[in-house]
């Protein structure tokens, strides 16, 4: 049906009992920011809107919707179709402000970046697009500026990819921040996921 969601893949079961802990931690003041770096047909995006966000709230989706190594031989543009539907369904049943943006995700955060003030910061930022190491390490390093003090970071698949090459899955990257910029965070989880919260600094 029209106004039914439409997924073909569960990558995301696991992770409610994790982000429920998250909710409590979230800034409380409206018109809040979320920010999802590679959405696929959209399940985690479903999963904000229904649980995380209020009404004034909106979630950023980036996604080249293109094929990655994590993909297989996945036909995107039916992924693409499904994501623009669930999207479509996430408005309508909650009139929420879902915006997609097609593109790579360091075109979309350079663009951020590069706007004076940060014209838009983030209160939940969700690292899930490319799974190359060296890919996750540049979304984090350039998405950081962007998430407000006392902020949410989740990376998705730390544990993901063995025995696929170390430089070819996730955790080398989360590795690598978290120790670079320790100062500036705090751990909150780390499992097949990794959270992380933003100090004042």
């Amino acid at each position: 049906m029209a106004d039914e969601y439409q997924f073909t893949k569960d990558w995301f079961n696991w992770a409610p009992p994790v982000w429920e802990q998250l909710i409590p931690m979230l800034p409380t003041n409206a018109e809040r920011s979320f920010l999802e770096i590679g959405s696929f047909e959209g399940r985690s995006m479903v999963w904000i809107v229904e649980n995380m966000m209020n009404r004034g709230d909106e979630i950023i989706c980036v996604d080249t919707c293109e094929s990655g190594e994590e993909h297989g031989a996945e036909d995107m543009g039916t992924v693409e179709e499904r994501f623009h539907h669930n999207c479509a369904v996430a408005r309508s049943k909650y009139a929420a402000s879902v915006l997609p943006h097609k593109g790579t995700s360091v075109d979309y955060l350079g663009t951020a970046l590069s706007e004076g003030e940060y014209k838009i910061t983030f209160d939940f930022i969700y690292i899930d697009g490319s799974h190359i190491a060296k890919d996750v390490l540049t979304d984090a390093c350039m998405a950081w500026p962007l998430l407000k003090t006392g902020g949410i970071m989740v990376f998705d698949d730390y544990l993901w990819g063995n025995p696929r090459d170390v430089l070819h899955r996730p955790k080398a990257a989360i590795d690598a921040f978290t120790t670079l910029f320790a100062e500036e965070l705090e751990i909150i989880h780390v499992g097949y996921q990794a959270v992380i919260r933003k100090r004042g600094v």
